[in-house]
C-alpha cells in the first residue's frame, strides 16, 4: 500500500511525486500513467516558459482583477525560478533566452506597452520593442511591436517530466490507465486493468482526461486539441527565443539545430478543435505553414517533417482549478491549465504537494474551486 498515489505522468503529476519527496522523503509514493511518461499535452507542447495566465499583464488584469492578477504573474515568476534553481536545467535544455510576446493587432500593441510600467512596479523586468526592432531580431517581416519578457525561457518538456518522475523515487507504472476509484477503508482503491493499487491518498493530475474519471468535474474543464508542425532544420537559426503572438493563438520557437516549431491556430477552428480526437487537420495545417511562410519568407522551402496534436484541458476562466476529490478526504484533483502548464506545472506541484501533506498553500485561493465564481458548462466559448 502506497501512502499516495498519483494519476497522471505529466508535468503536474510528476512535479507534485518531486515535491511529496522533497518535502518527506519517507513517503511511499506510486505513480500512475495511462500511457508513457509525458505521453499526453505535457509532451506534446513547444517547451515555453511564461509568467502569467496568458503572457499579457493588462489582459490578465481585466479578467481576474489587478490584485489577483499580480498575484498569478508572481505565481508563474516563481514556478521558472524554482525549475532553474531547484532542478539541473541541463538535464532538460534549458534555454535562458528570454521570451517575445508579439501584438497581433493595434489594440494588442498598445496594451503590451502600457503594461510595461506595471511589470516593473512589481519588479518583472519587461521591455517594450518596437515592430521594427522585433522584425530585426527575428529576421522577420510584419510583426508589429511587443515585450521583451527576460524571464521567460524554454525547455523539453518530454526530458523535464522523465527527470521530475526519476527524481521523486516514486514506483512509476506506465501503461497502467485508472479505470475507477471508490474509498476503502482509511484510503483508497484504484482499479486498473492489471488488478487494484491500494493508498492513503491520491492526486489525479489528469488535465484534460480528468471527466472521463470523475464526470462531475466536466463543469470545470475540457478538452481541446492544440495542433503544431516542425519544419526540417533551417541553414541557421535566426529566432532565439520563444516568440508567443496574436493573444498566444501563435507560439514559434527555433531549436538549435534550426528546426522551427510552430502551434497554434486554434482560433480559426474553434468547433473542430474541441474534444479528445488526436489527429492533425488539413486546414488547421495549412494556417499555420501561411503563418510562417508570411512572417519568415525564407521559410519557404523548408520541407514539413512532423506534424502533431495534443490534447489540453480548458477551464471556463481559463485558470487550473485545484478541488477535493468528492467522498476522499485529503485526496485532490488539479485541472484546466488551459495550454499554460509548463508555465504552472512545476510550482503548482509544490502547491499540490503541501496540500496532500495537510498545509494550506500560499496560492491555493488562486486555484481553489471553492474560491471561484459559480462555473457553469454554458460559459465555455
Amino acid at each position: 500500500m502506497a501512502d499516495i498515489a498519483i494519476v497522471g505522468g505529466g508535468v503536474v503529476g510528476c512535479a507534485t511525486a518531486f515535491w511529496l519527496h522533497r518535502l518527506r522523503p519517507q513517503l511511499r509514493l506510486i505513480l500512475l500513467e495511462a500511457g508513457a511518461l509525458a505521453d499526453g499535452a505535457s509532451g506534446r507542447n513547444a517547451g515555453f516558459i511564461l509568467p502569467g495566465a496568458s503572457a499579457d499583464f493588462l489582459k490578465d488584469c481585466s479578467r481576474y482583477g489587478e490584485t489577483r492578477a499580480r498575484r498569478l504573474w508572481q505565481f508563474t515568476r516563481e514556478n521558472r525560478t524554482l525549475l532553474v534553481r531547484e532542478l539541473d536545467p541541463t538535464a532538460f535544455d534549458w534555454e535562458d533566452s528570454g521570451a517575445l510576446i508579439v501584438a497581433g493587432s493595434a489594440e494588442e500593441e498598445k496594451r503590451l506597452q502600457e503594461a510595461v510600467s506595471w511589470l516593473r512596479s512589481d519588479g518583472a523586468p519587461a521591455i517594450f520593442l518596437s515592430a521594427a526592432e522585433i522584425n530585426r531580431r527575428l529576421r522577420a517581416r510584419g510583426y508589429r511591436g511587443g515585450l521583451y519578457l527576460p524571464e521567460g525561457g524554454c525547455l523539453d518538456p518530454v526530458a523535464l517530466v522523465r527527470y521530475l518522475a526519476d527524481r521523486s523515487e516514486a514506483l512509476v507504472l506506465t501503461h497502467h490507465p485508472v479505470l475507477a476509484l471508490e474509498p476503502c477503508g482509511d484510503g483508497v482503491r484504484l482499479e486498473t486493468p492489471y488488478g487494484s493499487v491500494r493508498a492513503g491518498q491520491v492526486l489525479l493530475a489528469l488535465n484534460a482526461y480528468l471527466p472521463r474519471l470523475l464526470p462531475e468535474t466536466a463543469a470545470y474543464v475540457r478538452p481541446v486539441r492544440a495542433q503544431m508542425l516542425a519544419t526540417e532544420p533551417a541553414g541557421r537559426r535566426w529566432v532565439p527565443c520563444p516568440v508567443y503572438s496574436h493573444d498566444g493563438f501563435f507560439y514559434l520557437r527555433q531549436l538549435a539545430d534550426g528546426t522551427l516549431l510552430l502551434g497554434g491556430a486554434r482560433h480559426l477552428h474553434l468547433e473542430e478543435e474541441v474534444g479528445y480526437e488526436d489527429a492533425t487537420t488539413e486546414a488547421l495545417q495549412a494556417d499555420l505553414e501561411r503563418y510562417l511562410h508570411a512572417y519568415f519568407p525564407q521559410t519557404e522551402g523548408l520541407r514539413i517533417q512532423c506534424r502533431w496534436s495534443g490534447t489540453m484541458g480548458f477551464s471556463p476562466d481559463g485558470l487550473p482549478v485545484v478541488d477535493q476529490v468528492p467522498g476522499l478526504e485529503g485526496s485532490y484533483w488539479a485541472a484546466g491549465f488551459t495550454g499554460h502548464g509548463m508555465g504552472y506545472g512545476f510550482r503548482m506541484g509544490r502547491l499540490l504537494a503541501e496540500l496532500l501533506l495537510g498545509y494550506t498553500p500560499d496560492g491555493y485561493d488562486l486555484f481553489a474551486r471553492s474560491h471561484r465564481s459559480a462555473f457553469a458548462l454554458e460559459r465555455f466559448g
